[in-house]
């Protein structure tokens, strides 16, 4: 595994490094010991599957409230995502900040995304599956949001979202909250 930072601290890319023969190719996903080697523990305690239909879904940015906060690895096992994170943490030095990258079956990448940061993604094809590992066991109650086009943001989307939840179409702006 290569792992590789981005402009906001606790968020970091990881990449596979597989090893190919004339069957295919096998990688690593997750190893404890390697991610705290690299200076990024974590043990996952819950996977979770989000399953997209159509291109141009978006779900998030969602996020756990304090002292709920989750840290997770997400990654695509079928199709692409433009998958995004925002420091939400009062007093970074990236407050309000994003970061994005694009995960595919296809590039075998994920992100890691500490906790007090939110996450969000539009699907970029049909048939999408999303596999997210979680340091904590959900906690239902917890959960916020903020709007996926929330100026204070800026998020520059690839595509623009045409499926997207009640829920998520209505989060507040972030300077609401």
């Amino acid at each position: 595994m290569r792992f590789s930072a981005t402009g906001i601290e606790g968020v970091v890319i990881v990449d596979l490094d597989p090893v190919s023969d004339e069957r295919g190719s096998f990688a690593r996903l997750h190893c404890p010991e390697v991610f705290a080697a690299a200076g990024h523990p974590f043990t996952p305690l819950q996977t979770s599957l989000s399953r997209n239909l159509k291109a141009a879904t978006l779900r998030g940015l969602h996020y756990e409230a304090a002292p709920y906060e989750e840290a997770k690895l997400v990654r695509v096992t079928r199709g692409a995502i433009f998958d995004v994170a925002v420091d939400l943490r009062p007093g970074s030095p990236t407050y309000r900040q994003w970061t994005g990258t694009e995960l595919s079956a296809e590039n075998g990448r994920a992100l890691l995304i500490g906790r007090g940061l939110a996450h969000g993604f539009v699907t970029l094809e049909d048939d999408t599956d999303v596999l997210y590992q979680i340091d904590r066991i959900f906690e239902p109650g917890h959960g916020r949001g903020a709007r996926w086009d929330d100026p204070a943001f800026g998020i520059q989307w690839p595509v623009t979202p045409v499926i997207i939840s009640d829920r998520d179409a209505t989060y507040p702006d972030h300077g609401e909250v």
